[in-house]
């Protein structure tokens, strides 16, 4: 367990705030010190989350985005910095999918997806890394998918994406070490109480359906997923960047023979 004044002084920047991965992961950093900075469209979303937050002791603020328009993410990142004097670390929880044939799929569906996961991950970090270059340093973690790199059918769009992300991180890992800035991804599983295992399980079948495949046994707990994140986000994973830890209870892997042992 991380101390409790881990992100002591420290201001983080979450997109995709007010619920889900997105929240749980502003909880856990303001939990250990952080003051956080919540964004997401919906503003009565973004400031229903800052008051739960405050009720935790947790110092928070909310400030519209969307990160598809980049000056909307300008204004995020430039009231983030008027209100806490600084720019410490970036989370980029905002997404968007949907399950739909990649045959049927029509332009603004792909773009829909795309423009939410890969540019406005681009345009949120490109605007949170110029700050902290200027301050001398930081980190940024992003939220992937296993569909990055482990192929499944329907979500062409946001697999792409993603896979977009993981390449983003590890580049600018190698171009940004320099300015003392850490970029790494987390890649859940399916994880409860979250929009996506709502929009991509809807059914009980669905879920156990997923449930036989992961090796654990089970879906992913969202505290699990922000642990993750605190963990890279944090001085204890100083020398680690352009890494994709994976968080699906080895799903990924596969479960190949075991009924037979």
């Amino acid at each position: 367990m991380l101390a409790n004044d881990t992100f002591a002084e420290r201001v983080a920047l979450v997109t995709g705030g007010g619920s889900g991965i997105g929240y749980e992961i502003a909880r856990t950093l303001g939990l250990l010190g952080a003051r956080v900075v919540i964004g997401s469209r919906r503003q009565e979303v973004i400031d229903t989350a800052a008051a739960q937050l405050h009720d935790e002791g947790v110092e928070a603020t909310a400030i519209q985005l969307d990160v598809r328009d980049p000056e909307s993410v300008q204004s995020f990142v430039e009231g983030a910095e008027r209100t806490y004097g600084r720019v410490d670390m970036l989370v980029n929880a905002a997404a968007g999918n949907f399950q739909v044939k990649a045959e049927d799929m029509s332009a603004n569906a792909w773009r829909a997806v795309v423009s939410i996961v890969l540019d406005g991950t681009w345009y949120c970090t490109q605007a949170a890394g110029r700050k902290m270059m200027a301050a001398g340093g930081g980190a940024v973690l992003n939220i992937g998918t296993v569909g990055a790199f482990h192929g499944g059918p329907l979500a062409v769009h946001s697999a792409s994406a993603k896979a977009g992300v993981l390449a983003m991180t590890r580049t600018l890992a190698v171009e940004w070490g320099a300015h003392d800035i850490r970029v790494n991804v987390v890649t859940p599983g399916a994880t409860n109480d979250t929009g996506a295992v709502e929009q991509l399980f809807p059914t009980e079948a669905d879920r156990q359906c997923i449930i036989r495949s992961v090796p654990r046994g089970r879906f992913a707990e969202r505290i699990e997923i922000a642990n993750a994140a605190a963990y890279l986000l944090s001085d204890y994973a100083d020398f680690i960047t352009g890494e994709n830890l994976i968080v699906d209870g080895g799903r990924w892997l596969g479960k190949g023979h075991l009924d037979r042992v």
